[in-house]
């Protein structure tokens, strides 16, 4: 710490707002920023040669209100980085935050912020952003262990799970500081410039006050005719940015002998980078699985032998060492399976020539020796569903699968069955059923499904599966579709008249179930599977 940086200083917040041809949304984030109250004492607007009129719209705000002040840039700069340093060369208050023009701060933001950063000292300060999806107003915490409870760290080593944290936006720097060590964004078009930024941040050793306070709300529209560079997965360039970008954030933490974060960067990267894209791998064409086969296992090539030791078992561990010993893409239903959340690990489940586990038959190099020693309440267990008609009514079909003998070595006695709606947070059909052995390798259960009882919407399967000696294990089942099951039907309903039901794998491959009423629903979920399609 810098003495320049810990200077006396009065209590006033700049938010930058950086923005490109976002009229229809960035008088709402301004907005936003100045609704805080007189904790902000100026709202930075850097408009980054908008052609829609996003100025002039700002320039109208800025006439009755004197806290906001617009900067516009002569020449689209490509990025987020340069607008927004832009910005914090334009702050006069002692705090500076950053607001994206598609977004919003939630009341009580920067008094949270603000409040934790003063009393603490602490050149950062931290809280919990939110992902909001649009039109549904479902919300996400991001990031939600880091934020359970307000705390304050001497030095950002203390909690090396602060690398997977990349956002800028739910944070409040002292400008003081960012100036004392020359932090700033990349230019230009750099994306995922913020892992740069927080890496170079963690680099300077703050002092981190975290608050489980609401700071930010992240405003996802799926439906948007420019993706968000988050979303935006379907090109392979995407990704080759994001590697350029974990890459320098790396050397970043290494260069400032931040070694425990450094390696807690790469350990993120296979947790967080790798589950995320290989879970839609399947999805894309033979030229973009070889192009992103190729450019992560060049990538993990870097990684030394304590990256690797580092929680082996790990799903994200399991996939790189996939990566890495198969130079052609391959077993892509599997890894998609193994990275999903929770992991699921399906068979084969085959051993090497010493009896070992291993990856299958013909990569034997990878081996799943950790899975032997690994708590069975954090094994990726695979339980196939599928749902299937009757007579009366609809049936949910439950498969357990042993792995390696540690399934049996654990007792499995019931599945606590729940279906969870994915707009709000309502449960429905919540039952505890009996897991019986069914041959050698796998313990079975059947419950009923009140389809009409869920009613209209969109409903993820849950289980919970409970041991002998009291361990749970929190899973979601593999989608198993095809001739018998149910695929889509019509189910009467006092409520609603009629539903449309039909049952489908997610991304990931895990069971869903879609439910419509009338015509109306109808058509919604087929415009929805369009818009999927289309995005």
């Amino acid at each position: 710490m810098h003495p320049d940086s810990r200077e006396p200083h009065p209590p006033g917040v700049a938010v930058v707002v950086i923005g490109y041809n976002d009229r229809a949304h960035v008088g709402d984030a301004v907005r936003s920023a100045l609704a805080q109250g007189p904790a902000v004492a100026e709202v930075i607007a850097v408009d980054d040669c908008s052609t829609d009129g996003s100025a002039e719209l700002l320039a109208r705000l800025a006439e009755g209100e004197p806290r906001l002040r617009v900067v516009r840039r002569d020449v689209n700069s490509g990025g987020c980085g340069s607008p927004r340093n832009m910005g914090v060369d334009a702050a006069a208050a002692p705090y500076v935050m950053f607001l994206d023009s598609d977004d919003v701060l939630p009341p009580g933001a920067v008094d949270a912020l603000l409040t934790a950063a003063t009393e603490a000292d602490a050149e950062v300060a931290s809280g919990l952003c939110v992902r909001r999806e649009l039109p549904s107003g479902r919300e996400q915490p991001w990031q939600l262990a880091l934020y359970a409870e307000r705390t304050v760290l001497a030095e950002p080593a203390r909690r090396p799970r602060l690398v997977h944290d990349t956002l800028c936006v739910n944070k409040l720097y002292r400008t003081a500081f960012l100036r004392t060590h020359g932090i700033r964004f990349p230019e230009g078009r750099f994306r995922y410039e913020d892992f740069v930024f927080t890496a170079r941040v963690l680099a300077a050793n703050p002092r981190i006050a975290l608050v489980p306070d609401r700071v930010y709300v992240w405003q996802v529209r799926r439906s948007a005719e420019r993706l968000s560079i988050s979303l935006d997965r379907g090109r392979v360039e995407t990704w080759t940015a994001r590697l350029r970008a974990c890459a320098l954030a790396y050397d970043v933490l290494l260069g400032a002998g931040q070694k425990e974060l450094a390696r807690a960067a790469r350990a993120k990267f296979l947790d967080h980078e790798v589950r995320m894209y290989a879970r839609e791998l399947g999805l894309r064409d033979a030229d973009y699985r070889r192009a992103w086969w190729r450019q992560t296992r060049e990538y993990l090539a870097r990684y030394d032998a304590a990256d690797w030791e580092r929680h082996p078992g790990a799903p994200g561990r399991l996939l790189g060492r996939v990566l890495l010993a198969s130079p052609e893409p391959r077993d892509l239903p599997r890894l998609r399976e193994l990275a999903a959340r929770p992991a699921r690990l399906l068979p084969p489940y085959a051993r090497g020539a010493d009896g070992v586990p291993v990856w299958s038959a013909d990569l034997p190099e990878v081996s799943l020796a950790p899975l032997l020693t690994r708590p069975v309440a954090a094994l990726p267990l695979a339980v196939d569903a599928e749902l299937r008609p009757r007579a009366r009514g609809t049936v949910l079909r439950l498969r357990l699968h042993e792995l390696y003998g540690r399934v049996a070595e654990a007792g499995p006695r019931a599945a606590d069955v729940v279906w969870h709606a994915r707009d709000d947070d309502r449960t429905r059909g919540r039952v505890t059923a009996a897991l019986a052995p069914s041959g050698a390798d796998a313990w079975t259960a059947e419950v009923p499904v009140d389809l009409a009882g869920l009613g209209s919407g969109t409903w993820d399967l849950r289980l919970t599966l409970r041991f002998a000696d009291g361990a749970c294990r929190e899973v979601t089942a593999h989608a198993l579709t095809g001739a018998g099951r149910l695929r889509r039907r019509a189910v009467p309903s006092v409520r609603h008249g009629v539903l449309l039901a039909q049952p489908y794998a997610t991304h990931s491959g895990a069971l869903a179930l879609r439910l419509a009423s009338g015509a109306r629903g109808a058509a919604r979920v087929a415009r929805g599977r369009l818009r999927r399609l289309f995005h």
